[in-house]
């Protein structure tokens, strides 16, 4: 296995990558899949590109979706209700 992602996907200051992995399990190697989401943002004060990463396991995205689905519905109810604008 390589250190190159299967896939990336790229959105804005947002990316996600796919990651093939190995492991030993009862003797044999095994494939699995793991995902990286990486944040990129200007640090202004000292002029350099800063990235934040977070890895899941495949088992991971249904709890995530489900959890950034909530949090997308309350904020944007919440600004409806209080008429304000997208920043």
């Amino acid at each position: 296995m390589g250190n190159r992602p299967v896939k990336k996907y790229k959105s804005g200051n947002f990316s996600g990558a796919i990651w093939m992995n190995e492991k030993e399990h009862e003797g044999a190697i095994v494939g699995f899949k793991s995902l990286t989401l990486t944040r990129s943002w200007k640090d202004k004060t000292q002029d350099v590109w800063r990235n934040e990463h977070i890895n899941f396991r495949k088992s991971d995205i249904p709890k995530i979706q489900a959890i950034m689905c909530k949090l997308h519905e309350e904020i944007f109810l919440a600004d409806e209700e209080e008429g304000e604008k997208d920043e």
